[in-house]
């Protein structure tokens, strides 16, 4: 019986220290890892521009995730807007652009999207760029004459 006590003594003491949490942060796995992708602005306004002006505006994000951020594709709503962006790995606490360009030869409001694709943790970001292009000054003279 002593000895039966003993080992249940040894196992029970020998479960309860094997359990235990030492209280530190266990570091991640990869495939625990993600990336996430973060914009300084999602929206830009450009205001009024000059027809056949500068509709070029630079998107900022920030890798705020744990790993390399990869953008997959930029797509645009129309074929009056262009977007060039980075096609490297941005890594963990890195930043990153997309320069978008809209054609500002077409006169009126605009309001246009941007679809980002990665492989971020949110995959799909839609940014936003909106404004008015004055009409081009033979137009407008036009119809002060008319």
């Amino acid at each position: 019986m002593k000895s039966f006590l003993i080992l249940f003594s040894s196992v029970l003491i020998f479960s309860l220290t094997g359990c235990s949490q030492s209280g530190t942060k266990e570091e991640k796995t990869e495939s625990d890892k993600v990336s996430e992708i973060t914009f300084t602005e999602t929206e830009h306004d450009y205001g009024t521009i000059e027809y056949n002006g500068n509709g070029e505006y630079e998107f900022v994000f920030e890798n705020t995730g744990d790993s390399p951020l990869v953008l997959k594709n930029v797509k645009t709503s129309c074929g009056c807007t262009a977007s060039e962006w980075s096609k490297e790995p941005i890594n963990e606490g890195d930043t990153g652009k997309i320069k978008v360009s809209y054609r500002t030869t077409i006169p009126g409001s605009f309001s246009k999207s941007i679809t980002v694709f990665s492989n971020a943790s949110n995959p799909m970001v839609t940014l936003r760029i909106k404004g008015n292009v004055e009409k081009a000054e033979e137009e407008a003279a036009a119809a002060e004459n008319s």
